[in-house]
């Protein structure tokens, strides 16, 4: 691997290029027990360096392919380092869907559940929540089964594990009956109506998202994908709460061309083609941006919005700063490091201009803002908040401390990232 291995934006070149490519579960057990420090690899598509290791990296893409349904128990179990796009194919093919998906199919499933990475929908929670069992190399090379049903305190723990529990070579996902949806596009939402009728927005389909340049009191899109239960088309009305339903399909970013995103204007199609924003066969994006998203409880979501505009509006042309913003909710869980841990939340998300010097500056005036409603960011995306701050917003911190020394005593799969804001001190 070459010696420049980066992340998916280009912006963090990783500590190390030896990658090792274990071909067994054994030779990768094995490869665990040899090692000093190291860290699995997944799509890499994270803006911090969560995934970043000083010592070795490891692929989990050559071991042999899992792909196995359990009909009885409505589950099927697949390699970590499968991405959605690749399993929801073959689970479609068998009938089967999942509860939700993140905007890109692009990315593998241990590293989406790792950090809690999610879809939308007031009642879907995160990708971490469909996960019922995880098969996982620990610290001393030995092979560990973790079951919601059978080991539910540690499993609660470990399935948001940030890369820090241990290398996951299987996991078992919840699957219902396949089904099929519709996606429509509105523009021009004012905020006024988001203001009036947050929660009625929200729940007006099985996934909601709002795009949104935080500029001239609207949101510029509300895109909503519906779950059609008999598999009819819906009307799609000409305005919703003031918003005009878009006259052919749209990107997130107006300016750039839709063809990477899935097929909208009401067109009926298969789970797995509408719930993502963009398509399993195109590039989403050039990777030219950096990415921030924070998690507030869902009844400060509107007040949080405000602030938002607030800071925004004194910042200059946003086009040279921002791509786009989207909001979306995510229901609670009880996954301990999940940023939606026994709350309702709602994501609100920045994709940036590829200028950190300027993002990093802009950072804590938006956290300042966030402080009061304790809002929690993605662990896969950038932030500036302290150590200490970030460890007051988890309440079962110390537990999930305690989960990692019995997992991994000498720190082997910690690195730079998890000893500042899980172990760290720093005000």
């Amino acid at each position: 691997m070459s010696a420049n291995l980066q992340n998916w934006a280009g912006h963090h070149t990783f500590s190390t290029a030896r990658v090792h490519r274990p071909q067994t579960v054994e030779q990768l057990q094995a490869l665990v027990s040899q090692s000093s420090k190291l860290k699995v690899l997944g799509s890499r598509h994270s803006f911090n360096d969560i995934a970043d290791a000083t010592g070795d990296l490891v692929s989990l893409d050559d071991l042999e392919p899992t792909f196995l349904v359990d009909r009885e128990r409505h589950t099927v179990t697949v390699n970590g380092s499968i991405t959605y796009g690749q399993l929801c194919q073959q689970l479609h093919a068998d009938g089967y869907a999942i509860h939700n998906m993140a905007s890109l199919p692009h990315i593998t499933v241990a590293g989406a559940i790792s950090t809690a990475t999610h879809g939308s929908g007031d009642h879907n929670g995160n990708l971490a929540t469909a996960v019922a069992a995880l098969e996982l190399v620990k610290a001393n090379g030995d092979l560990v089964l973790l079951a919601r049903e059978q080991n539910r305190e540690e499993f609660e723990g470990a399935v948001v594990g940030l890369g820090a529990v241990g290398a996951i070579t299987k996991v078992t996902l919840d699957i219902a009956p396949a089904f099929v949806m519709q996606q429509e596009v509105y523009e021009d939402l004012p905020v006024a109506q988001v203001e009036a009728h947050f929660d009625e927005i929200t729940s007006s389909a099985y996934s909601v998202s709002l795009f949104t340049d935080w500029q001239k009191e609207r949101v510029n899109q509300l895109w909503l994908k519906r779950h059609l239960t008999n598999g009819a088309a819906l009307a799609v009305a000409p305005t919703l709460f003031e918003a005009i339903h878009a006259p052919a399909p749209r990107h997130p970013v107006t300016a750039l061309p839709a063809a990477p995103c899935t097929e909208q204007m009401g067109v009926v199609g298969p789970w797995h083609e509408r719930l993502p924003h963009f398509r399993v066969d195109h590039t989403p994006a050039s990777g030219d941006e950096l990415q921030t998203e924070y998690f507030v409880p869902r009844q400060h979501a509107v007040e949080a919005m405000r602030a938002v505009i607030r800071i925004l509006s004194s910042q200059g042309p946003i086009e040279s700063l921002l791509w786009i913003s989207e909001v979306r909710t995510v229901a609670a869980d009880s996954l301990w490091m999940s940023p939606s841990y026994q709350r309702d939340s709602v994501g609100i998300h920045f994709s940036w201009r590829k200028n950190w010097a300027v993002v990093q500056k802009l950072l804590p005036t938006i956290e300042e803002a966030f402080a009061p409603f304790q809002a929690r960011p993605h662990w896969g995306k950038l932030f500036t908040m302290s150590p200490v701050h970030l460890q007051s917003l988890y309440p079962k911190l110390p537990e999930f401390r305690e989960l990692l020394h019995a997992y991994d005593p000498q720190g082997k799969f910690r690195n730079p990232y998890v000893d500042k804001y899980i172990f760290g001190t720093e005000v």
